[in-house]
């Protein structure tokens, strides 16, 4: 029944396009029918990405949903920018960071079960994560005083952009390596499920939808802002970053419901260290091209929310093992990161 009800709720995907250019709905409405359109949008992610991931092995799997769920991120910060509004781009990227780690992390191992997990990668990527954080300190410690836009900052964050692309292509080449050498070695065969053309060609479809059903949302958010009295920044870190990682979200808690915490588990890790280590040094790169340059100079607030929710997933993944308890223990760290959000207020 539930499956039913996903599949028909698709439909709302070319209802958001319907009211935005064909029947000129406002804002409160575009912004409530895009927010349940990302809902089945992401349950079809999930699922392709379960497909594939029978094909690949969990790893390689996490990572695939980790690249498809992230492009919505990615082209909401570039059309962020164009509009010149760096601090929510670079609130949206650290919000991205901490929810995939803290809430979509947090949410799977509560709807999952307790169960073992490949350590040695989710720790890999956590420090990447933690790599990230601190080379942002460099064009972040001088943004902290006089303009954090100046463009000595933006030149200063290009060579930092291209060592993070750098390290994370070494890297994540040499994890992926692994995951298909362990996959092989494991002897499991796909399932009588989709076909991995199938299953990529969906992710493909699927992800296209989002990133347009996203840029609706984002463009209605501020006249959702301007009635729940919210700050900017607020908004950035928490509802852009939730709506951008829709797919991680829904794909990591169905795929938790189902057992397999291995693929859950790599989907919320290797996504934050994705955003940390690949979409903000492509983002800040491509804003020389679409303009104004975008600075990596995040606020104190920003580089402690990454850090600090690099440092809780680490303890609660040190064993080897996840428990549903644990996960209650990462919602309510993201909880507690919410309420320092909102009183941060704006730059």
């Amino acid at each position: 029944m539930a499956r039913n009800l996903l599949w028909a709720s698709l439909a709302l995907a070319p209802v958001v396009f319907l009211l935005k250019w064909v029947v000129g709905a406002g804002d409160v409405l575009l912004f409530v029918v895009a927010a349940c359109a990302l809902v089945p949008l992401a349950w079809l992610i999930g699922e392709a990405t379960e497909h594939a991931g029978e094909h690949t092995g969990p790893g390689i799997g996490g990572f695939l949903n980790a690249t498809f769920g992230n492009a919505p991120e990615l082209i909401i910060a570039l059309l962020a920018i164009n509009q010149g509004l760096p601090n929510v781009v670079r609130g949206s990227l650290a919000g991205s960071v901490a929810s995939n780690i803290l809430l979509v992390l947090g949410a799977a191992l509560w709807f999952g079960r307790d169960a073992r997990i490949d350590r040695r990668s989710l720790t890999l990527q956590l420090g990447l994560v933690v790599f990230a954080t601190l080379a942002f300190l460099i064009p972040s410690i001088p943004g902290f005083h006089g303009d954090p836009d100046r463009h000595s900052l933006a030149v200063a964050s290009i060579p930092v952009s291209v060592v993070l692309l750098l390290v994370y292509g070494v890297t994540i080449i040499d994890n992926l390596r692994r995951h298909r050498r362990a996959h092989l070695k494991s002897e499991t065969e796909a399932g009588a499920g989709w076909s991995l053309a199938v299953s990529l060609a969906v992710l493909g479809v699927t992800t296209v939808a989002t990133a347009f059903v996203s840029e609706v949302l984002v463009h209605s958010l501020d006249s959702f802002a301007h009635a729940a009295h919210l700050s900017e920044f607020f908004i950035a870190a928490v509802i852009v970053a939730i709506v951008g990682n829709a797919a991680e979200h829904g794909g990591a808690i169905v795929i938790a419901r189902r057992g397999k915490m291995r693929l859950a588990t790599e989907i919320a890790i290797s996504s934050s260290a994705q955003v940390s280590m690949l979409v903000v040094p492509v983002v800040c790169l491509l804003s020389f091209v679409v303009k104004p340059a975008l600075p990596l100079a995040f606020r104190p607030i920003e580089l402690i929310g990454m850090g600090a929710s690099a440092f809780f997933v680490a303890v609660v993944i040190r064993d080897g093992r996840v428990r549903r308890w644990e996960g209650a223990m990462l919602i309510a760290v993201y909880a507690a990161l919410v309420v320092a959000f909102a009183l941060a207020g704006d730059r």
